[in-house]
Formats: structure tokens, sequence, C-alpha cells
């Protein structure tokens, strides 16, 4: 085997090594933004949860339903 082409097969190789840490990087910033999401929808659906709450409860006290 040549070195020329002993140097081409260890480029190959790096050049897939720093394309699976890459991947590995996208991989992790992808699953980063999923989580953040979720994280985020569920901050907001406990504020519509506590939201309708005291609505449900403004009523319950206008009509002399709340009993506390």
């Amino acid at each position: 085997m040549s070195a020329n082409s002993q140097d081409i097969r260890f480029k190959a190789g790096e050049m897939k090594g720093q394309a699976d840490v890459k991947t590995d990087q996208m991989g992790n910033k992808a699953s980063n933004a999923a989580q953040s999401c979720k994280d985020s929808m569920q901050n907001a659906g406990e504020q519509v949860k506590n939201k309708a709450q005291g609505a449900a409860d403004a009523v319950k006290d206008a009509v002399g339903m709340n009993k506390k």
C-alpha cells in the first residue's frame, strides 16, 4: 500500500469521525430544543388551567355556589 493511499484512508477516517461528532451534536441540539418546547408547553398549560380555575371560582363566588 502506498503512502498516498494510506494518507487518503486516514483522511477519510478522520472526516467520518468529524461527521459522527457533528451528527451527535446536532442530535443533542434537537433533543434540547424539543425538551425546552415541552417544558414551555407544560408551563403554558398550567397557566391556562390556573386561569380557568380562577374564572370558575369567580363565577361560583358571584352566584353564591362557592362553599369555603
